[in-house]
């Protein structure tokens, strides 16, 4: 009876996984062609608005990366993943970086890509736990191989959290200066790369003052950069 009962359970652990499996590739297969049109974040902050009697506040608006100034992408890199182009998804040697400091006592330091990010933006929920990161790093192989980076890039300046209920290039755009992903400018493209680290806390505009030593920092380095090439 006990051991009945033992493969009952084994064989259905078995195809759970083999489902979940399938369904993750069937995802990622079908959002390398399909605007992600809600990410868990985004119904997570609905939840806590809700809980909290705020207003439900979700703006998002998928548009293509031909439909986003290209000072964002380059803002972006220059502040998030300077790597990016050039990794397969994990900048070992900011990991390595982040490491040695955890060593030393000193603050924690992010070493996340722009890879990883949209991994756990699109298909996981926020959170630091080795579960979730393991998750984190089979979705970042996964994109990396059937994505590409300007596909990866797309997903991520449309998926994103920029602002509280604001999600995307074209949302930030709209409700920080009313106007168009397209049309942003050196600054304002800097501008939101600035946030991103804690866009529930910042302000694109207008910026703090920490905000605004960072765009000034990440317009240093656009201008060092000088243009993002995808092809």
């Amino acid at each position: 009876m006990e051991k009945t009962l033992g493969k009952k359970i084994i064989r259905i652990a078995w195809k759970t996984a083999v489902g979940l499996f399938a369904l993750s590739l069937i995802s990622v297969v079908l959002f390398r062609f399909v605007p992600v049109p809600v990410t868990p974040l985004m119904l997570i902050r609905c939840g806590e608005q809700l809980f909290s009697s705020d207003k439900l506040r979700l703006k998002h608006e998928w548009v293509s990366l031909d439909e986003i100034s290209k000072n964002l992408p380059l803002a972006v890199v220059c502040s998030e993943d300077q790597n990016f182009m050039n990794h397969s998804g994990f900048d070992m040697k900011a990991i390595h970086q982040s490491i040695e400091a955890a060593k030393r006592g000193e603050r924690l330091r992010g070493a996340s890509t722009i890879s990883q990010q949209t991994a756990k933006n699109v298909f996981l929920w926020p959170g630091r736990d080795w579960i979730r990161k393991g998750f984190e790093v089979y979705f970042t192989v996964l994109i990396e191989f059937v994505w590409g980076k300007e596909r990866i890039m797309e997903v991520y300046l449309n998926s994103i959290e920029m602002g509280n209920g604001i999600y995307g290039a074209e949302a930030a755009a709209n409700f920080y200066w009313h106007t168009t992903a397209k049309n942003l400018s050196w600054t304002q493209a800097a501008a939101i790369a600035a946030i991103l680290p804690n866009p529930l806390e910042y302000s694109a505009n207008p910026p703090g003052p920490y905000v605004q030593r960072r765009i000034g920092w990440i317009v240093g380095q656009m201008n060092e950069w000088g243009t993002l090439r995808f092809k």
